[in-house]
């Protein structure tokens, strides 16, 4: 948006929490919420240039709020709700949340490519996710990360990142396979602390997870930069298709993520580790619920996650060790 609107001023609109993340952004001037309060701020304001990202009604319903001169992406047509490309740029985008064959089989492209494709930000250039921390946080990052490293004088950090939403609760191995993981990490690489990462909704599950195991649970209740930070703080993350696994990739860790129910082709790890993909006939299959008896996330073969930590850690530790720069 900045490559092709410099003088541009933006504001940027989404959900509580995750306004939190958008925070103190260096090219964000103004963060907003879904809320009724800032839905009022909003509606007091006007732009020449709209973007509505998300294919939903509440996404052109906060839109409706405020008056746009020229609007990308996506729209409501007609009285049905019917969500249709705003220009002719979003049909490809739009097109795979109908064909699930093309979303699945035909589409090779990022979501990241496909997105600036629809809103007409281009031309593609594979630009990296830019998720900066504060000078603050970085101090912590380091501070975080020495302390971890020095309880059991390890080398590097590996993060797993045990959940994800509950939109699709498959897209997270079962405690009894974290379990699994952590053993052959603790037998196989004894020079890495491993430390569970996750939000609130994790909490119980993280601490049934590292029971009687020689772990770092990281703190879950502490919002979102504060997760950031953790994440930060890790050399190499574990995880599934999930906030995490972006929150990583920000980062430039190195990241190992597996795929069952959702398309491992829509996310660009920029070549910093491994898309693993669950054995399953079935997958991808986008389904909030499945009653297969032996789901796709027991289907991910344990010797190609140890196989690419072991890369990965390899990676890491013949560059540089340090998850941020030093503090000072």
């Amino acid at each position: 948006m900045k490559r092709k609107y410099p003088s541009s001023m933006i504001t940027w609109v989404t959900d509580a929490p995750a306004h939190h993340l958008l925070k103190n952004h260096p090219a964000i001037d103004r963060v907003l919420t879904t809320s009724e309060a800032d839905l009022l701020q909003l509606s007091s304001l006007d732009f020449e240039i709209g973007f509505v990202v998300d294919k939903s009604l509440k996404a052109c319903g906060v839109v409706s709020r405020t008056k746009v001169d020229q609007l990308f992406g996506f729209k409501v047509q007609g009285r049905n709700g019917a969500i249709v490309p705003a220009t002719k740029a979003a049909t490809e985008l739009w097109e795979l949340g109908l064909d699930d064959h093309k979303k699945f089989f035909v589409n090779q492209k990022p979501e990241t490519q496909l997105m600036v494709e629809a809103l007409e930000i281009g031309p593609y250039r594979r630009d990296e996710y830019w998720l900066p921390l504060t000078a603050t946080e970085e101090k912590s990052a380091y501070s975080r990360r020495s302390e971890w490293l020095s309880l059991n004088n390890r080398q590097i950090i590996i993060g797993l990142n045990t959940g994800c939403s509950n939109v699709i609760a498959a897209k997270k191995w079962t405690v009894e396979y974290h379990r699994q993981v952590i053993a052959r990490i603790l037998k196989e690489l004894p020079q890495a602390e491993i430390v569970l990462l996750g939000g609130p909704e994790d909490t119980e599950r993280n601490q049934r997870i590292s029971q009687g195991l020689p772990v770092i649970s990281s703190a879950t209740e502490s919002g979102l930069r504060d997760g950031l930070v953790s994440v930060a703080a890790c050399d190499v993350i574990v995880t599934g298709d999930s906030l995490g696994m972006h929150m990583a990739i920000s980062q430039k860790k190195q990241v190992i993520a597996w795929f069952g129910p959702t398309c491992a082709h829509e996310i660009d790890i920029y070549d910093r580790g491994f898309k693993l993909l669950a054995q399953s006939p079935c997958s991808p299959c986008w389904k909030r619920t499945c009653e297969k008896s032996i789901m796709c996330y027991d289907q991910v073969s344990l010797e190609e996650v140890l196989n690419a930590l072991k890369s990965c850690c390899a990676n890491r530790l013949s560059g540089r060790l340090t998850a941020v720069d030093p503090a000072p």
